[in-house]
């Protein structure tokens, strides 16, 4: 039984890793529209979203609707996410597209769709996030972002933490160990909706024009720091 449910998850885990290329634009487009319901129910949870304070200070909001985890003494996990980052101004960048994957010891059995939020607080954290690749631990510091509509003063987080990180499974959020995760450039999704190969750098940094597709996405962003901006 340990054996079928470890071939299982392996199984799981490999097809969501072969599914990484041939990205359309309809999956490009349906995965905005999946990490827009994300963020709206996320920054919305009474009591228990994302505080207001994080709001205000996220350089960049990155979102991992429908992240894969599986795990069978040891867990990982694979998933395709988007971003944007703060500009000038007040306004946002258009999307740019990353895969994440990687694994960490564990003790969950089993598969789930996890759905992810990186909040990324510093200039260094953006800086990574512009990159082709970079994992999570080391230099780049994650941690669990602090819950309520309102952080204390004097937490951790506030403390050169890079990213801070907001899971939620079957509708409760939840811890998620992201610690050796690779977060990369996802060229396929890129040139999906784009048309063409831009980086990430220049997306992030709003040298691109944020299509049509993604503007619901953005508008959501806008909508979630504004109400805090406002608190």
């Amino acid at each position: 039984m340990k054996i079928q449910l470890g071939l299982f998850v392996a199984l799981s885990l490999s097809l969501a890793v072969s599914a990484r290329a041939d990205q359309t634009r309809t999956d490009v487009v349906e995965r905005l529209q999946s990490g827009t319901t994300v963020l709206h129910q996320m920054m919305n949870t009474p009591d228990k979203g994302i505080p207001d304070e994080v709001l205000k200070g996220a350089k960049c909001i990155a979102v991992v609707p429908g992240l894969l985890k599986g795990g069978f003494i040891i867990a990982g996990q694979h998933g395709r996410g988007v971003a944007t980052c703060r500009l000038p101004k007040g306004t946002w960048s258009a999307p740019a597209f990353f895969s994440i994957s990687g694994g960490s010891w564990g003790a969950q059995i089993g598969v789930e769709s996890v759905d992810l939020i990186m909040m990324v607080m510093t200039d260094e954290g953006m800086r990574h996030l512009m990159s082709d690749k970079f994992q999570i631990g080391g230099t780049v510091s994650a941690a669990l972002g602090p819950i309520g509509r309102h952080a204390a003063a004097g937490t951790d987080w506030k403390v050169d933490t890079q990213i801070l990180t907001y899971s939620r499974a079957k509708g409760l959020f939840a811890g998620i160990d992201l610690g050796g995760s690779v977060v990369e450039r996802d060229k396929d999704s890129t040139v999906a909706l784009y048309r063409k190969d831009v980086t990430t750098s220049a997306v992030l940094d709003g040298e691109v024009p944020t299509p049509a597709a993604a503007r619901p996405f953005l508008a959501e962003v806008r909508q979630a720091k504004s109400i805090a901006a406002h608190k």
